[in-house]
């Protein structure tokens, strides 16, 4: 029995990791496995790194900002930069977005959606589990936007209604996110 536990161990650690599957009517906008489905926005920061370039099969964004570790997108604080990842597609129309993070010491990161930035800022959300993962929803219908953190409504605002993609800001602090997946129309 003994020298099957590592073998037990391997199946279960990729077993476990394998299982997260989307809600139904959910598409995945992150593989956990690469940055396959996003590109590289022009900041301020572009001569950093190549503005609008596909991060197709990537694991990291070419200064390693964004990184992809143990099924998460990886936001380092270690190295500088203001650096934008969006997804490749655009969604108009009614949208749910969902995912889990977990937000370092310091954290204040934005996602950019359908014209409206929110920031997650470890010190406004009231309702943050500290060094333990969140989930975060943004549900848009018609031009009327909900950001919810652990269930909770934070924000609601009015949304632009032209199609847009959907982008994540490297600003301050760490930030790990996971299961990132869309309902839209």
């Amino acid at each position: 029995m003994l020298r099957s536990l590592p073998l037990i161990l391997a199946f279960a650690v990729f077993t476990s990791a394998a299982e997260f599957k989307p809600e139904p009517g959910y598409t995945l906008l992150f593989n956990g496995t690469d940055l396959t489905g996003w590109q590289v926005a022009p900041t301020k920061d572009k001569d950093k790194e190549k503005a609008g370039e596909a991060l197709t099969g990537k694991k990291e964004s070419p200064t390693k900002r964004f990184t992809v570790k143990d099924e998460t997108i990886v936001i380092d604080p270690k190295v500088k930069g203001d650096i934008t990842l969006f997804t490749e597609k655009t969604f108009a129309k009614d949208a749910h977005i969902q995912f889990d993070f977990k937000a370092g010491k310091g954290c204040n990161n934005d996602l950019y959606f359908r014209g409206i930035k929110f920031d997650i800022k470890d010190t406004d959300i009231k309702n943050l589990k500290a060094d333990d993962w969140n989930s975060f929803e943004i549900v848009l219908v018609g031009e009327n936007a909900e950001f919810k953190c652990n269930g909770e409504v934070l924000k609601k605002v009015k949304a632009k209604p032209a199609a847009t993609t959907f982008g994540i800001r490297a600003e301050f602090g760490a930030i790990e996110l996971r299961h990132l997946r869309i309902k839209a129309e």
